[in-house]
């Protein structure tokens, strides 16, 4: 009996078959594009199995849309990678509009299968490479420590209006937990990254940027992995930091960010700060801006789209950064 590895061959450039997969905790629900046909499995290793003989049977098939759901779909895009086909991790927010404008307002997990197919088939999403082990477990490091520092801040922030000792003594137990685990994750983070090779370099090109402390680097390899194999303006694109134009006739709107990465703009924040007092070719820019009397908002974010396209160019050639000679 052929396994079902063996039933995938590359699809050719013009294949039209698109699989949508709805993600849950106990199932998988399939469907093809453009048949229809569905299928639901359980979400265990037994199940993707299942779905892989039902996959093989497809022919060429040109990308598997799903949209991320955490740890639900880790072992699911692990197989589908193992056998070389196209995965696209779609938005749910996207996904959704796409099901209202097609005019399907039913949700149900074959119809959210179905049009998550339909979306791939016709906006043919960017598909790209599936997160290694390291990565992952990198990145549920990187997102357990912002949790921590979010609860943090709140608990600092709730510390200030409590009146009863008993409870300021609890807040203030509360943020020696929350240090002491900010260490253990800060330990846990750099042996991972110490501990692989490619990693470790990544880091050290990403660190040698004025500004961009560890935190910010750790953040960047864990939330931002494509960083070095992108053209500029899709790094920025991605991080939600690309300018988006409105304008429509002779009416010119202001343009705006949005999008995006979320983590990242929060993690370059503080860098884009400190770069532009002590980075000096970032420090021209924004001197440059401000001159222009451009509102600091947008010179900050200008500095931030500035790190992540330098942080990508850097990762690209493997070199460390140095200062722009005049």
């Amino acid at each position: 009996m052929m396994h079902p590895a063996e039933a995938f061959k590359p699809a050719p450039t013009d294949a039209l078959i698109t699989i949508g997969i709805d993600v849950s905790k106990d199932h998988l629900d399939a469907a093809r594009h453009p048949s229809g046909d569905s299928l639901r499995v359980p979400n265990t290793r037994k199940g993707h199995t299942e779905l892989l003989r039902w996959l093989g049977n497809s022919g060429g098939i040109a990308r598997v849309v799903f949209e991320p759901t955490g740890p639900y779909h880790r072992m699911l895009e692990e197989r589908l990678a193992s056998v070389g086909l196209q995965i696209v991790k779609v938005n749910p927010r996207q996904a959704r509009r796409f099901a209202e404008a097609a005019g399907r307002l039913a949700k149900t997990d074959r119809i959210d299968a179905l049009m998550l197919a339909r979306y791939g088939a016709l906006l043919e999403p960017v598909t790209r490479p599936v997160r290694s082990d390291v990565q992952n477990r990198l990145a549920e490091l990187v997102a357990a420590r912002r949790n921590l520092m979010r609860d943090r801040t709140a608990t600092l922030n709730r510390l200030k209006t409590l009146t009863i000792e008993l409870l300021k003594r609890h807040a203030r137990h509360r943020l020696r937990q929350i240090e002491a685990q900010v260490a253990s994750l800060d330990a846990a983070i750099d042996a991972i990254v110490l501990g692989d090779p490619v990693l470790s370099r990544r880091r050290d090109v990403l660190v040698s940027i004025p500004g961009l402390g560890l935190i910010t680097a750790h953040t960047l390899l864990a939330d931002m992995p494509e960083l070095g194999a992108m053209e500029e303006g899709q790094a920025a694109s991605l991080a939600g930091l690309a300018p988006i134009t409105r304008q429509s006739g002779t009416w010119r709107g202001r343009s705006s960010i949005q999008g995006g990465r979320a983590s990242l703009r929060q993690a370059l924040y503080m860098p884009a700060i400190v770069a532009m007092r002590f980075n000096p070719d970032l420090k021209r820019v924004y001197d440059r801006l401000i001159a222009q009397r451009k509102h600091t908002k947008i010179a900050i974010t200008a500095i931030m789209r500035k790190i992540v396209v330098l942080a990508n160019a850097l990762l690209r050639d493997n070199r460390l950064w140095a200062p722009k000679t005049s």
